[in-house]
């Protein structure tokens, strides 16, 4: 039987915890670790409170603070150790990782490094093999798939690390792997016996919008749902269903200019003049993407334009998305604040990040007492609501007009 079935009507203080949990700051994200746990420990306090829960006086169940005393050392020769400063026997640890933060670096014999995906990848293998044999579970946290932007092997003579990552985690005991919204989803498939959870965040970051971009309209009329390419139309469905808003896209073809065979992009869908569009996208690297297909979507009559995706790398730099935003190709970025960004990312005008804080802490809240997060990482009845209550008031500006 399906555990929708089973779990129905079940509360979370009636499920007991796996153990005391433990939260370890693998990378540079220490900050946003430290917040999770400030909201862990806000929402187990009001929990304890409450009469009916049983598990109230557990050890370690609530606590000011669930971080786990570690360091992580670097030698000159780009070497490291990682060593826990007590114990976590019996422990339910979750190691929240940033495999893309860019902004530590040491000093070699022959000058800084910084520190890189790789480096970070190495370190969470020493962080885990510390852990194996005393942790009582160990759950990863790892909001952006280290090696996980391919969907498919081009070649039998090429690597494919994202398998081999997931397949070294599962050896070292992890039990729980937690990443949001994959490239592919498919990467499940290398380690079946490992429990993979792939939460979403398209309800953030479009709540996150609505409440920064109030004149934003969730109607058919004016507004679209446009995925720049065909490889992320899934992903462009899933706001386009569940906000009741139509659906276009651009897709790829070849054709032969000059003796050259050219890459070209033709747009499939309704007519975009006068209207918002929803840019959605997995990720933003260079922004190369992002802006070609704002710049079509502007020159076919498109009003504003709202570029959503999960992490914004900005690889190529800020330049080049300042520029694009005084030009007037775009109204708004909005990522969220799963993975590093710089400060100059924050502080410009076009940037908008949607806070992931508090939806971590609840997956580690829920994950602790094996509770079923079915509902939790689908985003799909949340978005509904927030559809159906923005038609509401909708209703009632019409109404008062």
């Amino acid at each position: 039987m399906s555990d929708l079935y089973v779990n129905t009507g079940y509360k979370d203080t009636y499920l007991a915890p796996f153990g005391p949990i433990g939260i370890i700051a693998h990378t540079s994200n220490k900050e946003f670790v430290k917040k999770v746990s400030e909201v862990l420990s806000y929402k187990r306090k009001l929990r304890s409170q409450k009469p009916g829960n049983i598990y109230a006086n557990d050890p370690g169940y609530s606590r000011e603070n669930y971080i786990i005393d570690s360091e992580l050392i670097r030698f000159q020769t780009g070497e490291g150790k990682f060593s826990i400063g007590e114990s976590v026997r019996g422990h339910d640890i979750y190691v929240i990782t940033d495999v893309l933060s860019h902004n530590m670096d040491i000093s070699l014999v022959e000058g800084k490094h910084v520190i890189s995906p790789d480096d970070q990848y190495m370190d969470l293998l020493r962080i885990l093999s510390v852990l194996k044999g005393k942790a009582k579970r160990v759950n990863v946290i790892m909001p952006f798939v280290y090696e996980g932007r391919r969907e498919k092997l081009d070649s039998h003579r090429e690597s494919y690390d994202c398998a081999d990552m997931l397949k070294k985690l599962y050896k070292l005991g992890v039990a729980n792997l937690i990443v949001f919204d994959p490239h592919d989803a498919r990467i499940a498939n290398a380690v079946p016996l490992m429990s993979i959870e792939m939460p979403r965040c398209q309800f953030k970051m479009t709540s996150t919008l609505l409440n920064r971009f109030g004149s934003i309209r969730m109607d058919k009329e004016s507004t679209l749902v446009v995925s720049p390419d065909e490889t992320g139309i899934s992903r462009a469905i899933f706001y386009s269903s569940h906000l009741n808003l139509p659906l276009s896209f651009f897709y790829r073809y070849y054709h032969n200019q000059d003796g050259q065979v050219v890459k070209g992009f033709k747009y499939l869908g309704d007519d975009v003049t006068g209207k918002d569009i929803l840019l959605i996208d997995d990720m933003i690297n260079s922004g190369e993407t992002m802006i070609r297909t704002a710049n079509k979507l502007k020159n076919k009559g498109a009003k504003d334009i709202y570029c959503l995706a999960p992490f914004g790398l900005f690889t190529g730099g800020l330049d080049v998305f300042d520029k694009a935003y005084i030009d007037g190709v775009f109204k708004c970025i909005c990522t969220t604040n799963l993975i590093y960004a710089p400060e100059e990312l924050r502080s410009r005008e076009w940037y908008l990040a949607a806070d992931m804080i508090p939806y971590v802490a609840r997956i580690i809240d829920a994950l602790n007492s094996d509770e079923s997060v079915y509902d939790l990482i689908n985003s799909t009845a949340r978005l509904q609501d927030l559809a159906s209550q923005i038609r509401i008031g909708e209703v009632f500006d019409e109404f008062n007009e």
